[in-house]
């Protein structure tokens, strides 16, 4: 007859062991779930913050932007403001990630090809590093993840230490509309984020719009010493149309910013419309705008 002692032992022995192979056999199935991921990603954005995370794409969108080497040879799936659904589907996609400002351009096709896209909120930089944390922490890359959110929270303090003693400039936002003008981004907007982190103050506040049109008196009534002018989408064109329309206007030579020539032009990769992986170097770059004087 086994003594009470050694029948407990041989219990315990046994939980432990089917606790291990449990364990084991959980973190193989987690393992093998992740490697069947099948990620398209329709915005640039989207595809930095994957190559960041070191995650591999099956779709990535049609963009005059240097992909990533490691999605060189991936299916393109259209442009990002208007992607093809066809493409996407034959992809066999198990997610589509997209940006929530371009919420609206996926329609009825998409739902024809039970498609369901993610939206990840990038419009500020705060956003920004909360979607890393959480891919980070869904694909079992939180290491890269991290990392990633360091290098902006150094850039962060260092605009901090830039700004600091110093009056807060004011400052406005331009985003270039190609053929059709430009619209004013608030401090909602990604952009005018930036601004914020930099120190400077933002001449056109929201409670909840990114983009309006004022009058030409606002404008020049807001006397800004710093003009930001966003060319993201088709900069060879938006930057001669920002050029005749500051050239033609004269309201806008008598902003202390033209005046000073502290009219500065943001082109991508560093500046989008939305929050991306170079956000660190975008804020560096609007904080030396800002305070050109300071170290």
């Amino acid at each position: 007859m086994k003594s009470p002692r050694r029948t407990a032992l041989i219990v315990i022995l046994v939980i432990l062991v089917v606790g291990v192979v449990g364990g084991l056999f959980a973190n193989h199935q987690l393992a093998k779930k992740r490697h069947q991921e099948r990620i398209v990603a329709t915005t640039y954005a989207v595809v930095q913050i994957a190559d960041k995370l070191k995650l591999p794409l099956v779709g990535v969108p049609t963009t005059a932007n240097k992909m990533p080497a490691r999605y060189k040879n991936v299916t393109r799936v259209g442009n990002p403001m208007s992607p093809s659904a066809e493409k996407i589907a034959s992809t066999k996609p198990t997610v589509v990630y997209s940006v929530t400002t371009l919420k609206d351009q996926f329609g009825k096709s998409f739902k024809q090809q039970h498609i369901k896209p993610y939206f990840l909120n990038l419009q500020s930089v705060s956003s920004l590093q909360k979607v890393v944390s959480q891919m980070g922490q869904k694909y079992d890359r939180q290491s890269e993840a991290k990392a990633a959110n360091n290098q902006i929270n150094q850039a962060k303090k260092r605009a901090k230490q830039r700004a600091n003693g110093h009056q807060q400039p004011r400052v406005l936002v331009l985003m270039g509309l190609p053929g059709a003008g430009y619209m004013v981004a608030t401090n909602q907007s990604y952009v005018g984020n930036l601004v914020k982190l930099a120190g400077g103050k933002n001449v056109f506040s929201s409670k909840s719009q990114e983009y309006m049109q004022p009058s030409d008196e606002a404008i020049e009534k807001a006397r800004p010493q710093v003009i930001l002018r966003l060319a993201h989408a088709m900069p060879n064109m938006v930057i001669p149309e920002f050029n005749q329309e500051f050239k033609s206007q004269s309201f806008w030579k008598q902003t202390p910013a033209v005046q000073d020539k502290r009219v500065y032009d943001l082109t991508e990769p560093n500046f989008d419309a939305t929050a991306n992986m170079r956000a660190a170097k975008a804020l560096g770059e609007v904080s030396k705008w800002l305070y050109p004087g300071s170290n």
